[in-house]
């Protein structure tokens, strides 16, 4: 439980937190908790004096000792597909992109973790823009509670897909799943949340022994090194056998099936031969491999120009993965037009 200048972060106070602060530091009853947790988490009410049920003392405190820092909303983009994009403003000026996706029967919501992209991907926006720090704790609930406001509803299910590398802020990122997680707060079932990671192989050790049973999904895109590194520097970091290692060692862990996220770039990784190193690699992982089209970003001068596979190439890749018997789907496109899609969230709209 941190305190800065005095004040606690409402949004990152776990429930033991809560109870913590309400009965010693503020002297009140311990259901007390429970009321301030229903307002912002159920309600999703972050003005305390609407919070109708606690005295104005308790409002006040609410207020001026631990406040609901929430992000401002900058401006939302809705798709023709019902995709949503949100940009928001942090405390300190910062802007990022979050998004919502409609699938018509339930709604998925893509959080993002870090303020920018460290980890450079040729094929990725978020990247390409660099990186400018983690997301606290705070940040990362209230951008999802204020998605679920804006939208007038519970959202089913959480990926952290958006902006930035989870696993490279993993201590937040478990925090604020924790805090979804909770009975009392958002109460988010675990295997309704996805954790998507480039590859950080500490953090997927760290996610198979973590208390909420979240899913796991990884960012492969090449099944060699040679490959993999030109498309994903971080492949240098962490190679291929520490990867599989990993990922083995989170399927013993957590009996979860993993994910696997695979972009189709014209000419770079769309051979069907690559399909059958994809199943060496994996072997014995039961693997569910989901097909993405390249979503065109903008790039800087003097950087090569990559291009969607075509159809055809399309096709033959999904063969041989259909010949190897390795499940998969081809995603749908969704969000592309007002960019949204997979890699290309940059926040500099």
């Amino acid at each position: 439980m941190k305190m800065e200048n005095g004040v606690y972060d409402a949004l990152a106070l776990s429930y033991e937190d809560w109870e913590k602060v309400v009965t010693e530091v503020w002297k009140e009853p311990r259901f007390r908790a429970d009321q301030i947790c229903q307002w912002i988490y159920a309600k999703k009410v972050f003005d305390p004096h609407a919070m109708t049920n606690l005295s104005k003392t308790l409002r006040d405190r609410l207020i001026y000792e631990s406040p609901l820092k929430v992000p401002i909303q900058i401006k939302t983009q809705q798709s023709r597909d019902g995709t949503r994009k949100y940009l928001w403003r942090m405390e300190d000026g910062s802007q990022m992109e979050s998004v919502l996706l409609d699938h018509g029967g339930h709604t998925t919501a893509c959080l993002s973790s870090q303020i920018g992209c460290p980890l450079d991907c040729i094929f990725c926006a978020t990247g390409q823009s660099g990186y400018v720090r983690d997301m606290s704790v705070g940040e990362i609930t209230g951008h999802f509670l204020l998605m679920e406001q804006r939208l007038g509803k519970d959202v089913g299910n959480v990926v952290f897909m958006g902006m930035g590398e989870p696993l490279l802020n993993a201590r937040n990122v478990f925090e604020s799943i924790r805090i979804l997680n909770h009975p009392k707060m958002r109460n988010l079932g675990g295997r309704h949340i996805t954790v998507s990671t480039s590859g950080i192989v500490p953090g997927i050790l760290d996610l198979a022994d973590f208390e909420v049973p979240v899913r796991l999904s990884v960012s492969l895109h090449a099944p060699n090194d040679a490959l993999r590194g030109k498309l994903m520097p971080v492949n240098r970091r962490y190679p291929l056998s520490a990867l599989v290692e990993a990922m083995r060692y989170y399927k013993k862990r957590t009996g979860e099936r993993i994910t696997i996220e695979y972009t189709l770039i014209d000419g770079l990784n769309d051979d069907p031969q690559l399909a059958y190193e994809m199943a060496a690699l994996l072997d014995g992982l039961g693997v569910y491999v989901n097909i993405i089209p390249w979503n065109p970003i903008s790039r800087g001068p003097g950087t090569e120009e990559l291009r969607r596979s075509p159809e055809g190439r399309v096709r033959a890749f999904c063969a041989a993965l259909t010949e190897l018997r390795i499940e998969f789907e081809k995603r749908r496109e969704k969000g592309t037009d007002i960019l949204a899609a997979c890699g290309q969230l940059a926040a500099a709209n």
